[in-house]
């Protein structure tokens, strides 16, 4: 039997998990789907398949993929969990056996047992195979019309450890980028650089230290650098095993910024520093000469996680904001230069894919007109660099966005001239829409919705593909 869930605030409204499987094999549509927009949308994020084991966390979920297949004017949805170990075991268990954030309060019965993660936090199509990822663990493989989970994907035994939930694609090269933290140890130092080429071959693969161990969700690439951002958020085994929270905020150890050239080594590595901050994620960045230029969404301190004493964060600090980094390479003082470039709070920045790396016009976030921190994003903005002005679309009273993605009008569509999708939450209703916008002219809203009728949970990130 089945037990009620917590009355925790992460298991509450839109963040409550919807705990099903469903297929809509044709979704109604308001207003008008563009004839050109042909794509599969992913879209991935935590749904609980039952109560918490000890305390709970949003980002401790078992991963779900909704899956929004756009083509001839017609939308078809599904969703699937993903069949990890844990998720296997706890279903044949009928309860909660593992504590994601604390091993040690995991369930005796599951002592020893590796998994394969939770595979909760973004998706990506690449080298031919569609990837549920999460930073702790292994790319999850799944099927990419059935959504049927095809288990760990380690590149034919070539990875070891784990790989970031934000690899970056090469737009000249289609090679993909990424990193793993966390990798010789729990809560250790360690961190690991790769590359897999298009085909999906690993072709590179290192290992170095960290200043000191830290949450790295993200990382900042360019075609001609690497940039590793380690900041004050530590992890510490001897925490955990006193039953403490494994993960706190330290301000006082700064943050300490890694640069590598592609073409070099992890010896090259030059590290600057600057103030204690946090970014969860990167807009994008780009080498001019000797400077890279990188856009965040920056916070003052980590959100959702206490400091070291055990106090929660300031919530008047727990707003991201976009943020310019430069970073002078010819500089020997080793600091970076950062700027605020907007005044609403927001996160989930995203791009023209196309441009990843390069130098670009145009980035589009979700965002807070009232600025409240937490997941509120009641407005999807859009960012024009090259005139340095914003223009936003706020939602109706109490509808909530998600991370809005970019999928051009044509591959060869000029920079900025296409779609963003977004999943919205219909508050006055308790259900949700795929929103499909023109990306050139936001603030005049949706040009057409799929409405579902139940709800898609908050969630982290998706993407899309071409339909064969």
């Amino acid at each position: 039997m089945a037990k009620p869930y917590p009355n925790h605030p992460q298991l509450k409204g839109n963040f409550a998990p919807i705990r099903m499987e469903c297929d809509l094999p044709d979704a109604v549509i308001r207003g008008e789907l563009p004839e050109n927009l042909n794509v599969t949308y992913y879209r991935n994020g935590p749904d609980p398949q039952f109560p918490p084991r000890g305390a709970h966390h949003w980002f401790g979920g078992d991963g779900m993929l909704h899956r929004f297949h756009i083509q001839g004017g017609r939308v078809r949805y599904s969703n699937r969990w993903m069949r990890t170990v844990k998720w296997q075991l706890e279903h044949d268990a009928g309860e909660a056996l593992f504590n994601p954030f604390n091993p040690f309060d995991s369930d005796p019965r599951v002592a020893g047992v590796e998994t394969d993660g939770l595979a909760n936090t973004n998706v990506v199509w690449h080298g031919g195979k569609l990837l549920a990822l999460e930073e702790g663990h292994a790319p999850f493989a799944v099927d990419p019309e059935t959504l049927e989970s095809l288990g760990a994907w380690t590149f034919d035994g070539a990875l070891e450890g784990p790989m970031t939930a934000h690899p970056k694609m090469d737009p000249k090269t289609g090679e993909m980028l990424f990193f793993g933290y966390m990798v010789d140890e729990p809560m250790g130092a360690g961190l690991s650089y790769q590359v897999v080429d298009a085909q999906g071959r690993l072709t590179r693969s290192d290992r170095f230290d960290a200043p000191f161990a830290s949450m790295m969700h993200d990382f900042i690439t360019t075609d001609e650098h690497v940039i590793f951002p380690i900041f004050p958020l530590t992890g510490s085994l001897d925490r955990a095993m006193k039953g403490e929270p494994a993960f706190t905020w330290e301000p006082d150890k700064g943050t300490h910024i890694g640069v590598m050239p592609r073409d070099g080594s992890v010896e090259d590595i030059r590290w600057f520093e600057t103030d204690p901050c946090y970014v969860f994620h990167p807009m994008n960045a780009y080498t001019e000469g000797n400077r890279i230029v990188a856009h965040v969404m920056q916070f003052e301190q980590a959100p959702l996680f206490p400091h070291v004493d055990g106090s929660a964060p300031d919530p008047k600090k727990a707003n991201a904001r976009l943020c310019e980094w430069v970073i002078d390479l010819a500089d020997n003082s080793n600091s970076v230069k950062r700027t605020y470039l907007d005044d609403i709070s927001g996160e989930f920045p995203r791009l023209d894919e196309r441009h990843a790396g390069l130098g670009y016009r145009h980035g589009y976030y979700a965002a807070s007109t009232t600025n409240d921190g937490g997941l509120g994003f009641d407005a999807i903005v859009h960012h024009d660099f090259q005139k340095g002005e914003k223009s936003l679309y706020a939602l109706p009273n109490g509808d909530r966005t998600g991370e809005p993605v970019f999928v051009p009008e044509t591959p060869q569509a000029p920079e900025g001239k296409g779609y963003l999708l977004s999943t919205i939450y219909r508050a006055e209703e308790n259900r949700s829409d795929l929103a499909v916008f023109d990306a050139e002219n936001v603030p005049s809203g949706p040009i057409a919705c799929a409405e579902l009728p139940h709800r898609v949970p908050y969630g982290f990130h998706g993407n899309w593909k071409y339909n064969d």
